[in-house]
């Protein structure tokens, strides 16, 4: 944000969002998750963008921050063939949605099958017929625990958005393979937390 003081323009403030923190949400039967509300009047025009990661999860940018990636991303040498996989990947499925008026954003079909999110069935309507009762009794309501689940996790200037059964499996296994392996990494031996 720029402020007037006087004789020259300042820069007042920092805009970029940071996000931090994991949710557990459900996924509607249209493929929709609700987007926390903590974080809804971080995105601009209440826009996003979806887009796939190499690690089988999806990747949530607000529009500010997916253009400096999508810019990034677009300036890496074509002839480089790891390059050119991170553009297929990222550029090719990057898919704005938009956060209505309840809060939820669309998962298209084909991120929600790259990151295996499962949508709920659709329940059968059935009528229970009780011989012994003078009325029909309806059929259960489905219960919250028979949708699908996935995590929200936020990092920094993205979310990643998992499927709740791989991200539980990956999770087990990274810290797994942590508790193995010592920080050998010089710049993360030089984080102090």
């Amino acid at each position: 944000m720029l402020h007037y003081c006087g004789y020259k323009w300042v820069i007042v403030g920092n805009k970029e969002k940071m996000f931090k923190g994991i949710s557990n949400l459900s996924i509607d039967i249209k493929g929709r998750a609700s987007m926390p509300q903590r974080y809804r009047s971080d995105f601009d025009a209440n826009k996003l963008v979806i887009t796939a990661d190499k690690d089988k999860c999806l990747l949530i940018y607000t529009q500010s921050n997916w253009a400096v990636i999508e810019k990034k991303l677009s300036e890496l040498p074509s002839y480089n063939k790891e390059a050119r996989f991170i553009q297929r990947l990222l550029i090719g499925h990057a898919t704005e949605s938009e956060i209505d008026t309840q809060g939820r954003f669309l998962i298209p079909i084909p991120l929600r099958e790259y990151a295996s999110i499962k949508t709920p069935k659709k329940p059968v309507k059935r009528r229970n017929y009780n011989l012994h009762a003078s009325k029909i009794t309806p059929p259960a309501e489905a219960s919250e625990s028979a949708h699908p689940k996935v995590v929200l996790l936020g990092q920094g200037n993205k979310f990643e958005l998992w499927s709740e059964t791989l991200w539980n499996r990956n999770i087990k296994r990274w810290i797994s393979e942590q508790n193995k392996n010592d920080f050998s990494n010089g710049a993360l031996s030089e984080l102090k937390l």
